[in-house]
């Protein structure tokens, strides 16, 4: 137990230093980790000194730290987003024994089918809160996977509103007042752009939010978007006593809905602030948007979730490209805060400071994720820390309180559009450390060598396409992108462990093909592209020499790789002798203190563990379907458990299930 205590008093230190302790009655208010009296003792607000209210703020944290073992808080584990749990009863040396304690089926498979499930499970005080593909919340007893309640968003009608992505959802939102026997609520965004209070205990509406319990999220703003996709897909974030919600959007060519970050009360669903993400007149960063361009732009959205500071009060993002993705000829300029890692002020949703790891984005290149609250050790020392994963496959590591790069990055020429109305920015950054986790470009050297057919196929077709290095611009003629537009890093992120301060996560080596179409005079918009195309041989497997996925170890400390493993295979290429490949995934990593990373999300519908030190692999198991989702890990009356939603389908099309399905050693 010591080190975990020893994390939490570090923390407490960090947070006196910086002067946060003048938010104390915001973190008190929030308290959605605890269940303890010392939070709960209404004498704290009789404490004057500003020692005693460190010293009980210290217990308060610290048993909250412990309670809170048990459970996974949020999708990301804790606010933060580390991913890690300090659960040490699955092991390296059993992990092997694991089996399955209970297996849910939501009853969603209408004509053998099922829509894909990305839902990372929030489970707390023993109950398993989670989202089915269609968008229904329900809660389980996390010990036997029973059914406590259901909650579905369209039991009555059909969904007012186009959902946005496809109707994709990765989770909840859990809050609290910190009171025994007081409220508990799940908050529930879906892409149909609705905002929904549930109790937790009862599965039913809280009448007091919003309009009987829903909040409309197209209220209280200006631009008319009844016929536009927008609504959240990824959890809200929960800040004191505010839920705060990203989007997702259309992203053109053509219209598309503001991806701007919003606030609501959570009690009463009033909206308390809004971020412009593409910043309007007199606001920072508008001059970015030369002329008018900024107008009515769309996008430039978190639809990947958020991690919070609780102890500073302060909400990060990491937001993606402005609309249209492919095409900037109308938006000249590096358009902030489009491809930003970004902190906000949780109370004002005041920039605090931003970082841009991508100018005028012309290859939908989205930050696809929030980014991971970490503590890395700098000259000696203990920084707090913001590590960014990016979809060009790379690490940004910032200081958490100012932004400044922790490793140094430096602006990188690179290649001019060959489009004529389009004003690429000639200059984009680069981490110097740590060095790139995925393919970053391509050339006939790094074409498939599966077979002597695949790679003369591929390279026949590079003759008609433009090829090079990272940022080579779309074109008419065809650009190979790479990585391509599902990454490098994918919305399934990654996890952090305090342990040794390693970043782990899956990443993927698929090129795409971008190809510009000009549009007749008089048109909405100039160019529009020929679709997602990935470069794909005769068989149908990625153009570039494997691996396809890794798995990716990085030593945040000294910004270096420790170990790369290949994720995932093709039985049928096995078949034929040729070494796994690794395949696309998506859903990523947790790592606990019993020395794992867990993780699904292949093709291959395999669920794994692997050593956190070595890589290797340790357990593997055949899911009902693909695991496309994040995991988590709890424990109930002392027994752990891991549980995975296995929906299959998706971007990898493989057969679907509607299972979730939780592992533990044998009693």
């Amino acid at each position: 137990m010591l080190r975990p205590i020893y994390w939490d008093l570090v923390s407490l230190r960090t947070f006196v230093i910086t002067g946060a302790v003048m938010r104390y009655n915001i973190l008190m208010r929030d308290r959605s980790a605890s269940r303890s009296p010392v939070a709960d003792c209404s004498a704290l607000t009789n404490w004057s000194s500003l020692v005693g209210r460190c010293l009980l703020l210290a217990l308060s944290l610290l048993l909250n730290s412990r309670v809170a073992a048990d459970d996974w808080l949020s999708v990301g584990g804790d606010r933060g987003g580390m991913r890690y749990s300090r659960l040490s009863q699955i092991s390296t040396g059993n992990v092997s024994q694991l089996e399955v304690a209970w297996e849910f089926k939501t009853g969603e498979m209408a004509n053998g089918t099922a829509k894909i499930m990305e839902c990372t499970p929030v489970v707390v005080d023993g109950v398993l809160y989670f989202t089915s593909g269609l968008l229904k919340v329900f809660a389980l007893d996390a010990a036997s996977g029973r059914e406590l309640w259901r909650f579905d968003p369209f039991a009555d009608d059909r969904p007012e509103y186009p959902l946005a992505s496809g109707g994709v959802n990765r989770g909840v939102a859990y809050w609290t007042d910190g009171m025994p026997q007081g409220e508990r609520r799940i908050l529930h965004g879906t892409a149909e752009g609705k905002l929904y209070s549930i109790d937790a205990n009862t599965g039913q509406l809280d009448e007091t939010f919003g309009q009987l319990g829903v909040k409309d999220l197209r209220e209280d703003l200006e631009m008319e978007l009844s016929r536009m996709p927008y609504g959240p897909t990824s959890a809200p974030a929960i800040v004191g006593d505010l839920v705060v919600v990203g989007f997702s959007c259309g992203e053109g060519p053509g219209p598309a809905a503001p991806g701007d970050i919003r606030a609501f009360d959570v009690r009463t669903g009033q909206q308390v602030w809004r971020f412009h993400t593409v910043p309007r007149p007199g606001e920072f960063g508008n001059d970015t948007w030369h002329g008018e361009s900024w107008r009515g732009r769309g996008a430039a959205n978190a639809w990947g979730g958020f991690s919070v500071d609780i102890e500073r009060g302060i909400v990060f993002a990491g937001l993606g490209s402005a609309a249209f993705d492919f095409y900037g000829g109308d938006r000249p300029g590096e358009n902030l805060f489009a491809n930003c890692t970004i902190a906000l002020d949780g109370k004002t949703g005041q920039r605090l400071w931003h970082f841009q790891t991508l100018h005028h984005d012309l290859w939908d290149h989205d930050i696809p994720v929030y980014p991971n609250l970490v503590t890395v050790q700098q000259n000696g020392r203990n920084v707090d820390a913001v590590a960014q994963v990016t979809k060009t496959g790379y690490v940004f590591l910032f200081d958490r309180l100012t932004g400044e790069p922790l490793f140094e990055v430096r602006e990188q020429t690179v290649a001019p559009s060959t489009i004529s109305s389009e004003r690429a920015w000639p200059t984009q950054p680069i981490p110097v450390r740590p060095p790139p986790f995925s393919a970053i470009a391509m050339t006939e050297e790094d074409v498939t060598n599966i077979g002597p057919e695949n790679r003369a196929f591929v390279l026949e077709k590079m003759r008609d396409l433009e090829t090079g290095p990272e940022f080579n611009p779309p074109s008419l003629k065809g650009t190979v992108v790479v990585p391509g537009f599902h990454g490098g890093a994918t919305w399934s992120g990654a996890a952090f462990d305090p342990d040794t301060g390693w970043l782990y996560l899956n990443s993927n080596n698929q090129p795409n093909i971008i190809t510009l179409v000009p549009q007749p005079a008089g048109s909405d918009y100039e160019y529009r592209i020929t679709g997602y195309n990935k470069f794909l041989d005769q068989e149908g497997y990625p153009a570039i020499k494997p691996p396809w996925g890794q798995l990716n170890a990085i030593d945040l400390n000294r910004g270096e790789i420790v170990w790369q493993k290949t994720l995932g295979e093709y039985p049928e290429l096995i078949a034929r002798g040729i070494p796994p490949t690794g395949t696309e995934s998506f859903g990523g990593t947790i790592v606990t203190a019993g020395g794992l990373v867990f993780i699904a999300g292949t093709r291959d519908e395999k669920f794994r563990g692997f050593d956190k030190r070595t890589g290797e692999l340790l357990w593997q198991t055949k899911l009902p379907a693909g695991g496309y989702a994040t995991p988590a890990t709890y424990s109930v009356d002392g027994r752990q458990y891991v549980v995975i939603a296995a929906s299959g389908g998706g971007k990898l099309a493989t057969p679907t299930a509607d299972s979730i399905v939780a592992y533990a050693l044998p009693k």
